[in-house]
């Protein structure tokens, strides 16, 4: 196969970035010369600058330059999955628009994709940004990696590379696009790293504040369950409603000796708090066995809608 027929989609989200739209398309279309199909499809979300009037002037140039529009702000999350829905290459790559990215990494991880990879994250080793954003970023990096078990160093790093059938399988929504790697190893993609290179930003501000990280401890949460107890909910509930029952079973039998020991319990605050934690326990179970019945309903449900649509086939 010619690697140079294969048709590459670079999908950029922008939020007031005009002094480095041009530059940066520039740098792109020197990095992708060498390939005959290409498409980069600029996604606005909600910029207030001149942003979207310089990517207009691009694309009267440029058949090759797209450009979605959002109304107002709306999160990189949402701007990636626009920008997949759209995205019509084999292998899509994702960069910021701050020129902090590489272009010319775009090779690199096209070649590692080709190495039969679905998903290739970059790895900003050497990073050009203050301490005040690598070191909290390096802590998040290393309890994900932790959590999820996908062994890569750069959860956030924007340059990345996928073959289609990714990002069409991935649903990304809130803050979720850091934990892209983490989605498409639960759907059953490999997924690998390479080192790029780093620049540091020359144009604008940098878009992000401390409230991420809090934001990232969330959307952790989200994944971890989302991906392992979707199915099986009665698991996760399950599981801290009988830890939850067992210590108030504990609690309630010490009291219950003590008791037949003569000693008086019903002025004692740890006995209502074995009551408590044997009633919040049982709720816990019951909210999984709902949610156990909700799965099963659903799977009847679709299980119908195949068996309509099988009929009508006939």
């Amino acid at each position: 196969m010619n690697r140079t027929n294969q048709f590459i989609s670079i999908v950029i989200p922008v939020l007031d970035e005009e002094g480095s739209i041009k530059e940066l398309y520039n740098e792109i279309c020197n990095a992708l010369q060498n390939f005959s199909k290409w498409e980069i499809i600029f996604v606005d979300d909600g910029s207030k600058d001149n942003s979207v009037k310089i990517i207009n002037e691009l694309i009267t140039e440029d058949p090759n330059v797209q450009l979605i529009k959002f109304y107002r702000n709306f999160g990189k999350a949402a701007a990636l999955s626009e920008g997949f829905k759209y995205a019509k290459g084999e292998i899509i790559i994702t960069m910021d628009a701050d020129l902090q990215d590489d272009p010319f990494e775009i090779q690199n991880l096209i070649n590692k994709i080709n190495d039969d990879w679905d998903m290739v994250s970059g790895w900003k080793k050497k990073r050009n940004d203050p301490m005040s954003k690598t070191f909290p970023s390096k802590i998040f990096n290393y309890f994900t990696r932790l959590m999820t078990r996908v062994n890569i160093h750069d959860f956030n790093c924007g340059l990345k590379a996928y073959r289609s059938e990714v990002v069409k399988s991935i649903e990304i929504y809130g803050s979720l696009h850091r934990y892209i790697p983490a989605l498409a190893k639960q759907k059953g993609f490999s997924v690998s790293e390479i080192e790029v290179n780093h620049r540091p930003r020359i144009h604008g501000e940098t878009k992000y504040g401390g409230a991420r990280y809090a934001e990232g401890f969330f959307d952790l949460i989200t994944v971890l369950f989302v991906g392992k107890y979707t199915s099986r909910p009665l698991h996760f509930f399950g599981l801290i409603g009988m830890i939850l029952i067992l210590i108030g079973l504990g609690i309630n039998v010490y009291l219950t000796i003590g008791w037949f020991k003569g000693v008086w319990i019903g002025n004692r605050p740890i006995f209502y708090l074995g009551i408590l934690l044997l009633i919040v326990g049982v709720q816990f179970i019951s909210i999984g066995l709902l949610g156990e019945l909700m799965v099963k309903s659903s799977r009847q449900s679709e299980k119908r809608i195949e068996s309509v649509i099988t009929n009508s086939k006939k």
